[in-house]
């Protein structure tokens, strides 16, 4: 197994981290709905007012720290239950699936909840996907089917 680190995301992990984003959404099979920038990527965290937060799951490769993986998040607040995690995106790149990172990423977003008080932690799954809904069900077996999922593109 390689040396896996899981830490704090940093400006630079960003090139790699649209890369990951793309590689979700090619798994997605969305890939023309990634239309973000790499420069408002960056901006939005890690700019004066940054809205979300990573952990990354690293492996030394040559020598050299390479982000295998990562869990994004923002504050969510919700009237019922107060400030609560939500999870944006989770990915392992698909040839350190199964090595643990994913289990380490989000044991560390559990962490990062409890240790800032927050209420919960949310995310969304595709229903197709059926690797990660397994993987969510070692987690919780809290599901709900009663939802619908609404946006505005502007």
């Amino acid at each position: 197994m390689e040396d896996i680190k899981i830490r704090v995301a940093r400006k630079e992990d960003c090139p790699r981290l649209m890369e990951l984003v793309m590689e979700l959404a090619i798994y997605e099979k969305a890939p023309e709905q990634v239309t973000v920038s790499l420069p408002h990527f960056e901006e939005a965290g890690f700019g004066p007012n940054p809205v979300w937060k990573a952990f990354v799951a690293t492996t030394l490769v040559d020598g050299k720290e390479v982000v295998q993986g990562f869990a994004l998040y923002y504050i969510r607040y919700s009237t019922w239950k107060g400030c609560r995690m939500y999870l944006e995106d989770i990915l392992v790149t698909e040839s350190f699936r199964g090595k643990g990172l994913g289990k380490l990423l989000l044991d560390q977003l559990i962490v990062e909840a409890k240790e800032k008080n927050f209420n919960g932690i949310v995310w969304q799954v595709l229903e197709w996907n059926t690797p990660a809904i397994n993987f969510y069900k070692k987690y919780t077996d809290k599901f709900d089917p009663e939802w619908i999922n609404v946006s505005i593109d502007l």
